[in-house]
């Protein structure tokens, strides 16, 4: 895919300055630490190196080094292909769901002060909510397995909290001995998820509220009276919530690439961006509220930065987690008993080396060659952050020079 043309990094070293002086003060320091390592990413403020041709000797590259930030729209993909890998081993051969939970706006003046919070009772009540319904008889009488996805932005940037879901059509009897296949093109109607989504989401916030573990400021601030509060969650219990559902694209090795899209996906990726004039920025969004008919939207950069960054999630908050049979601490022997089951020949399991090493299960990558004679590129040179390469000269003495 070709080099966008305006990418994220471009506004933020463009109006970087005049979003500071204008949201800096309510900005955290993740939300910062994303800032300036999207304005430094391949640039040569994280340092790079100098391949050149071993062959005609007539083509060389300078490389700046990518800042690796979770946030960054350019440094996603590295990540994504080596999750697909990983995940690729643990995928079964029965068709897939994919499930989509999301809360209604009325608590998006939630999410700013309680991110942490919020976002892990979104996750623990869409997985409840998926095993707890599978589990019951009249659905499906099985444990099943999940791999669920965070996302908290919606086409426009602003705030729209909901969780991807893929899931198996079928789950693990409850003594083990045997796969239960889904009944329905769906193992239960999405009301049903929606009605038990709804209970045991506004059930969890109800306890954190009457636990005094909310922080009620700005937009929320009149939730802090009792009242007002109890309003909000009677109109919401009256609400239906929306839940949706349909089976994966394509086979099982396509679902882990289908989801692989949403997986490392962060709030706008580059090749959304349509013009950026220094001022204002055009990016293509897709309206789902009206009939998903798509279009330009035009904001102020510095809007556009705010909206941006407010989807930065706290330190060490993680995004992508299993349920079910797919939990980290028994997740390798319940595939294997599950593809057993199913009658699927077992793939050979991995190393403990294997196992220790994530790089290890990555296929050696190609070798970097030259566009004009097909020769090995060489590093000739590595330098520091803050120095320069120029091109040229591959020298020790004049390749490097001090910014």
């Amino acid at each position: 895919m070709a080099r966008p043309p305006i990418e994220v990094a471009d506004i933020v070293r463009v109006q970087g300055a005049r979003f500071l002086e204008k949201y800096g003060s309510s900005l955290n320091f993740e939300q910062k630490k994303a800032f300036r390592a999207i304005q430094a990413c391949r640039t040569a403020a994280l340092g790079g190196h100098l391949d050149y041709c071993s062959g005609c000797g007539q083509y060389e590259k300078i490389s700046y080094n990518s800042c690796r930030n979770r946030n960054c729209p350019k440094c996603q993909a590295g990540l994504r292909q080596r999750w697909i890998a990983q995940r690729e081993r643990e995928v079964l051969s029965v068709p897939y769901f994919h499930v989509v939970f999301s809360v209604p706006h009325e608590l998006n003046v939630l999410v700013r002060d309680n991110q942490r919070l919020f976002y892990g009772l979104l996750f623990k009540a869409s997985s409840k909510t998926a095993l707890e319904v599978a589990a019951d008889p009249q659905w499906l009488g099985a444990q099943i397995g999940i791999l669920s996805t965070l996302h908290t932005w919606g086409q426009n940037l602003l705030a729209h909290p909901h969780i991807h879901c893929v899931i198996p059509q079928g789950g693990l009897a409850p003594d083990q001995k045997r796969w239960v296949h889904a009944r329905y093109r769906f193992f239960a109607p999405v009301k049903v998820l929606s009605k038990v989504f709804r209970g045991k989401f506004l059930g969890g916030l109800i306890k954190l509220y009457r636990k005094k573990k909310l922080r009620l400021a700005g937009p929320a601030a009149c939730l802090q009276d009792e009242k007002c509060f109890a309003a909000l969650m009677r109109r919401l219990y009256k609400k239906a919530w929306v839940v949706y559902a349909k089976p994966a694209f394509g086979g099982p090795m396509q679902v882990i690439r289908y989801l692989g899209r949403y997986t490392h996906r962060v709030a706008i990726s580059n090749h959304r961006i349509q013009n950026f004039d220094g001022e204002k920025v055009t990016f293509l969004w897709k309206d789902y509220a009206h009939e998903s008919r798509q279009g330009p939207m035009t904001l102020e950069a510095t809007e556009f930065l705010r909206r941006f960054f407010t989807h930065v999630l706290p330190k060490g908050f993680v995004r992508i987690r299993q349920f079910g049979f797919l939990v980290n601490r028994f997740r390798a022997k319940r595939i294997e008993l599950c593809r057993r089951l199913i009658g699927e020949q077992l793939q050979p399991g991995p190393t403990s080396e294997q196992q220790q090493s994530p790089d290890s299960e990555l296929p050696e990558p190609p070798a970097w060659r030259c566009p004009l004679c097909g020769a090995r590129m060489i590093t000739v040179r590595i330098f520091k952050p803050g120095e320069w390469c120029s091109r040229g000269d591959f020298s020790d003495e004049k390749v490097c020079s001090a910014a």
